[in-house]
């Protein structure tokens, strides 16, 4: 399957089933499952699978297109969440069948222990679409990475909205049995939750920021004031710019991250942290400023529920968040480089690999 079929695939479902009226039913709490099923056809959430689990092995480079329109379209679903389920899955040769979403928790979500009988206890925080999945993954440690049924018997689920009004649920676990304990498939990555999460979402967040430029720079043009479009003004323009410039900077380290994550062919990959968390940081902060200025441009009318760019902003702001947000990176890259200083500092710059 070549990247310009899934790319035209994921543009055209996307962009034909979501619309304003099939996000506000998910923020009144139902689940779209008559897109959830087109998605389960279109065979987006095991794209990364092995052939003979039902994939086509696809690299982060070849699903980028499908992340991009998820985020462009803020469709809503957990197909980046399932995705990256099977793909784990997948990888520890532990395929799973089910046609029901997956949540996943990163180990810095969670606080979970394992007994001597096998049963899980603890608690996970802010997993986003736990009440409409039908299992959870979660990082125990840097060798294992546990799956359970959301509906076990010990699991108690508390559900919640995040920033954007999409589900963000909290679990507690007591006595849960697990369905498998799975060995952690890419061993360099000491929680591939956690790097797969934070890079997948930097991949949607460049597609919903380009939906919040596309929207500014047509507001712009069709906004007319003192006998002039704003967009003649000098100052609009240099902001729309400003704006361009984060966007393709942050597109840059998202294909960037995409092109060094592991998959089920390269399983070690040594600049998948390091692209990641410059990923994480560069759309972060490509966030802060383009939602600030998408803002100015449209002036009161992009705060109204009605106007389309709230939902993209808040969806930008909650994403900001997930699996660690831009100062975590940071922090990450900079302590590794803080603690192996000298004259191998600009190799591993280059190389895109922290220093270890």
């Amino acid at each position: 399957m070549s990247n310009d079929f899934i790319n035209d695939a994921a543009q055209k479902l996307f962009a034909n089933e979501v619309d304003k009226g099939l996000i506000e039913t998910v923020e009144k709490g139902n689940f779209a499952q008559a897109l959830w099923n087109q998605v389960l056809e279109s065979g987006f959430t095991q794209l990364f699978c092995k052939e003979q689990d039902g994939g086509i092995e696809a690299t982060w480079e070849d699903a980028y297109p499908v992340f991009y329109h998820l985020g462009y379209s803020q469709a809503p679903l957990p197909l980046a969440e399932t995705a990256i389920g099977h793909l784990l899955l997948s990888a520890a040769d532990q395929a799973l069948q089910t046609e029901l979403p997956i949540c996943i928790a990163s180990k810095a979500q969670s606080k979970l222990s394992q007994d001597s009988s096998g049963f899980l206890h603890g608690e996970i925080q802010s997993v986003k679409w736990a009440q409409h999945a039908g299992w959870c993954m979660v990082t125990l440690n840097p060798n294992e990475v546990a799956l359970f049924e959301v509906t076990a018997q010990g699991v108690q689920l508390i559900p919640g909205v995040d920033t954007s009004n999409m589900p963000s649920d909290h679990l507690v676990l007591s006595n849960v049995t697990p369905h498998a304990i799975l060995r952690n498939p890419f061993s360099n990555l000491e929680d591939p939750i956690q790097t797969f999460g934070a890079g997948v979402r930097a991949v949607m967040m460049v597609g919903a920021l380009e939906f919040a430029l596309d929207q500014s720079v047509q507001y712009a043009k069709d906004r007319v004031q003192f006998g002039k479009p704003i967009g003649k003004n000098q100052a609009i323009q240099q902001q729309l710019a400003l704006m361009a410039g984060e966007v393709a900077i942050a597109r840059a380290s998202a294909y960037m991250a995409c092109k060094d994550m592991p998959h089920v062919n390269r399983l070690i990959s040594e600049q998948a942290q390091f692209s990641v968390a410059a990923a994480k940081v560069c759309t972060g902060d490509a966030v802060t400023n383009g939602t600030s200025i998408a803002h100015q441009v449209h002036g009161a009318i992009g705060f109204t529920y009605e106007h389309p760019l709230n939902f993209a902003t808040r969806r930008l702001w909650a994403w900001r968040g997930d699996f660690g947000n831009a100062t975590a990176w940071a922090r990450l890259i900079g302590q590794a480089y803080a603690q192996k200083p000298g004259d191998q500092f600009w190799h591993y710059l280059t190389q895109r690999v922290l220093p270890v």
